[in-house]
């Protein structure tokens, strides 16, 4: 018997047996594969947000993300997430009247108590729905001469909210938004929001990067997203104009998503668009990728 080791092996055979190194199988690279979620405050709003649940799923989602999840509970939320085994990844920070056309949260220096107080709910939602992601809207200025004490404000805040997500492991995120959708939106452009990560220099800090309103901002977005992936926390889409389903505007999403699984990015990337027609009909992007 032949006792031999050969690239590193212990090999036995029957004297007289050639023993010839065997050439290892190659193991092809597999490019990473684009992770969905859907957003059930802008999808499925012909249904009530408990059932929405149930619709992402059927239509070929693992996971979901909520704006403002703050009408349900926790606990039936968690419920729901269960029942369809689907995973929450991101939702926001409360903005106060930001969405009615206000100036929002965040940013504002008479709200830092308020901000304080909606940081606390979420900290309450995130220990049972554990999310990846929790995003803080900067909010709008409408007063120029006062955007310094603003920007200041808002800083402090994204500080404290990173700060505060960190023992929980989850990211905090902050996103830029188009000034056509919100005049006077402080933060506006992926420049912005670098120079911002780069004052804080925090580590749990990151950004939430959306497509449709930094396309409309003019931004190249590939460039962007290859350069500064390690930055992003999170990604959300829609097409432009129209803010619709890829497809309905002119951004070319194959090329965008290409570029994004090609990428060291790890996290989700939110469908967060306005169907044109059903939303249960606006899934052809998805069903052409047959990724989930």
């Amino acid at each position: 018997m032949i006792n031999k080791i050969l690239n590193g092996v212990r090999l036995y055979a029957p004297e007289g047996t050639e023993l010839v190194p065997q050439a290892l199988p190659v193991v092809e690279d597999q490019q990473p594969t684009l992770k969905f979620s859907a957003n059930l405050s802008l999808l499925f709003t012909e249904l009530e947000l408990i059932d929405r649940f149930k619709a992402a799923k059927e239509n070929g989602f693992s996971a979901v993300e909520i704006q403002f999840p703050y009408s349900l509970a926790p606990e039936i939320i968690a419920t729901e997430l269960a029942a369809h085994q689907l995973k929450l990844v991101q939702f926001n920070v409360a903005a106060d009247e930001l969405m009615q056309g206000g100036e929002g949260l965040a940013c504002v220096p008479e709200k830092k108590a308020q901000f304080q107080k909606a940081l606390a709910q979420t900290v309450a939602y995130a220990r049972v729905l554990k999310p990846e992601v929790i995003n803080i809207l900067p909010g709008r200025c409408f007063e120029e001469h006062r955007l310094p004490d603003y920007l200041a404000t808002f800083k402090d805040n994204l500080l404290l909210a990173a700060e505060t997500l960190q023992p929980l492991a989850i990211k905090a995120v902050f996103e830029a938004i188009n000034t056509g959708d919100m005049p006077d939106f402080i933060i506006h452009s992926g420049e912005q929001m670098l120079a911002v990560l780069d004052q804080l220099q925090h580590p749990n800090l990151f950004m939430q990067y959306d497509i449709y309103h930094m396309h409309r901002m003019g931004d190249d977005v590939i460039d962007f997203i290859t350069r500064h992936t390690d930055k992003v926390g999170h990604i959300q889409f829609a097409d432009y104009p129209g803010r619709g389903q890829p497809g309905t505007g002119k951004i070319d999403f194959q090329q965008i998503f290409s570029v994004i699984e090609k990428s060291n990015y790890p996290g989700w990337c939110g469908a967060e668009y306005k169907p044109v027609g059903m939303a249960c009909e606006s899934f052809g992007w998805l069903n052409n990728r047959n990724e989930l």
